[in-house]
């Protein structure tokens, strides 16, 4: 495997060659970018002049991932040329968010099963359950083939994002990566950082991921009472709070719900993924040293061990945009730990997002996470 990296900046034009890129003929190309970027229209006719053999897959991002840091207002773009393993992109509508699991399903039977070893999907981070999307996924391809990726970011404003796959940049669909062949290895790791605070609070009514009471009382109430003064600066300042979901017997589910948005009439909170209508939940906060040993902990996951492989390696990191905002300056550093531990013949690429798609640290079927550094880790086998 060969692989390529360049950092563009600025509005696209002629000063975008991605030469360096281009020169490994690259079969796959990684675009992740800033929303400012998706919404130039000159955008993804530029990359297609760029690089006019090679399938483009990306999304936008709440700040853009790449070897040498977490950079702003970016594109990074990574260029892939496998040796022998071979992929298939598909991409499927998403309207609104109730058929979330039925784009899923849609998503994930376009993929040809002969010889799939793994799948990494994007999804827009806003308008989407994403946990009903998973299900729709694991419905089709089954709870033992490893799923990955992560949904759009756009800076944390929860307003739009985008996908971009082979027909252009999409602010309604949702894009999957199939990878194929017996030299591939896949491996992933996901966790957290995050440590509980506050009384443990009984879900008392719910629906898919709109979180109207707790205890009996509405969510937002609670929530606000919680916050205090962040309180103001809902549904931003949510992301510096989290819940823990808990099962009915108050036992952690190694899961975590963002908040994306609040409905003030009803007093309700819209979180990422669903919840679990029989469970608890408990808030969470961090420190920035924390959630670096919790990148840490997902890249020893993530390693393969003892796999020789021929040629460069590729790490893809979904990091959520709470962790961004906790570490503020110090972002970089969740980067560089696990630049370290991958080693120097292994490129980083990936994004800040809205939700992380990975098999869980405790739980080893595919879900929706949010607030965790998520790690997709490829190569080819000697």
């Amino acid at each position: 495997m060969k692989i390529a990296q360049e950092i563009l900046y600025g509005t696209p034009g002629a000063e975008w060659k991605l030469e360096d890129v281009a020169a490994i003929s690259p079969q796959l190309v990684l675009i992740f970018a800033s929303i400012a970027h998706f919404e130039n229209p000159d955008f993804f006719p530029r990359l297609r002049l760029c690089l006019p053999h090679a399938q483009l897959l990306g999304c936008s991002t709440a700040g853009e991932i790449s070897a040498q840091g977490v950079s702003a207002q970016s594109v990074v773009v990574t260029g892939i040329h496998f040796d022998s393993a071979r992929f298939q992109i598909v991409t499927a509508s998403l309207p609104d968010m109730e058929h979330s699991a039925q784009a899923g399903r849609a998503l994930a039977a376009q993929l040809s099963k002969d010889g799939l070893r793994a799948v990494s999907v994007f999804g827009q981070g806003v308008g989407i359950n994403g946990s009903a999307l998973i299900d729709g996924i694991v419905a089709e391809l089954g709870q033992d083939l490893p799923v990955t990726g992560g949904l759009a970011g756009d800076n944390g404003s929860f307003s739009r994002t985008y996908t971009l796959g082979p027909a252009g940049v999409s602010d309604a669909q949702i894009v999957a990566l199939g990878l194929y062949g017996e030299s591939l290895t896949f491996t992933h790791g996901s966790y957290g950082g995050w440590r509980p605070f506050g009384p443990v609070r009984k879900v008392t009514r719910c629906e898919d991921n709109i979180l109207y009471e707790l205890d009996g009382a509405p969510a937002l109430d609670i929530y606000k009472k919680y916050l205090g003064d962040y309180a103001a600066d809902l549904p931003g300042s949510g992301l510096l709070f989290p819940f823990e979901m808990l099962s009915h017997l108050r036992e952690s589910l190694g899961q975590i719900r963002t908040i994306l948005g609040i409905n003030e009439q009803d007093g309700s909170l819209i979180l990422a993924g669903s919840i679990n209508p029989d469970g608890y939940l408990r808030l969470m906060h961090a420190q920035t040293n924390e959630l670096v040993d919790g990148a840490e902990t997902a890249a020893s996951a993530a390693l393969p061990k003892d796999e020789p492989h021929s040629g460069q390696a590729l790490a893809m990191l979904v990091s959520c945009v709470g962790r961004k905002l906790v570490m503020g300056g110090r972002v970089d550093e969740e980067v560089e730990v696990v630049q370290d531990l991958m080693g120097s013949q292994t490129v980083i690429c990936g994004f800040y997002s809205n939700g992380e798609i990975c098999p869980g640290y405790q739980l080893q079927v595919c879900s929706l996470h949010n607030q965790t550094m998520t790690i997709s880790y490829m190569a080819e086998r000697m």
